[in-house]
């Protein structure tokens, strides 16, 4: 099968200084790729690198980002934003933060579906409700008209979950969507993001430094360190078979409960 989304020998640079090396994998229809690595390895880079969001002096410097045909560094801004949201979605480490304190749930959600489609406000309503809905959140039309602080850490998580499918784009690239939440939480989240990969076929994009949240998720793994590709392949074999050796020290690290 032709990849939904490749890397091809994808190198970012920040102000002229390389950040990423040499990078490539392929996202399959409906396979879960977790990015593992340590803080400040990259991880978060790779995914801006799609979508544009590597701010001021953040440049694909070399190699290709491949989507459905096109590769994305080399689009223009307008068509960029086109698959932006409708193509490939993105969910952000901190959701609360990420969505405008004065507007309500409801208005940002009409919004973006706004932008790439005429709808209308009873539409993007019904739609919000059906994702709140498949979300798991109760009181979809209370959360409509809310304002994000009146909402919990984990419901603003799910609400960035539900923005991010309001087009129902084939790619979700999630940015650490646990790592600000408390464990029952995470699982919820987890089993969010297992549930949309049923019901609709999205591919995921995994990125966390959390080893149980990709032994639970992903069908494979990437590990990065300071922007290099240590080991990439199944995630079975990776998290039971590890070949490099900052992966077994990666999974070293990680703490186990033992029973007295």
């Amino acid at each position: 099968m032709e990849p939904i989304l490749r890397y091809c020998s994808v190198e970012v640079s920040f102000h002229g200084r390389a950040v990423i090396h040499d990078v490539s994998f392929a996202l399959q229809k409906g396979e879960i790729l977790g990015i593992v690595g340590e803080s400040g390895s990259g991880k978060s880079t790779l995914l801006k690198a799609a979508l544009g969001l590597l701010g001021t002096g953040g440049l694909v410097t070399r190699g290709d980002i491949w989507f459905q045909g096109k590769d994305l560094p080399d689009l223009p801004e307008r068509e960029l934003r086109r698959i932006c949201g409708a193509e490939i979605g993105m969910i952000f480490q901190d959701a609360g933060a990420s969505l405008c304190p004065v507007r309500t749930i409801g208005a940002q959600m009409a919004e973006s579906m706004a932008v790439h489609r005429k709808i209308t406000g009873a539409q993007a309503k019904e739609k919000a409700l059906s994702l709140f809905e498949t979300l798991q959140l109760k009181d979809g039309a209370r959360i409509w008209e809310s304002y994000p602080f009146e909402l919990s850490g984990g419901m603003q998580q799910r609400v960035g979950i539900a923005i991010a499918m309001c087009m129902n784009p084939p790619v979700l690239l999630a940015d650490e969507p646990t790592s600000a939440l408390d464990a029952s939480v995470q699982k919820q989240v987890v089993e969010v993001l297992l549930r949309l990969r049923r019901l609709f076929g999205t591919a995921v994009i995994l990125v966390t430094h959390d080893v149980g949240v990709v032994s639970a998720m992903a069908d494979t793994i990437l590990v990065l360190k300071e922007g290099n590709v240590m080991e990439y392949g199944p995630a079975r074999q990776i998290l039971q078979e590890p070949q490099n050796s900052y992966t077994r020290a990666l999974l070293a690290a990680v703490p186990q409960l033992r029973r007295a």
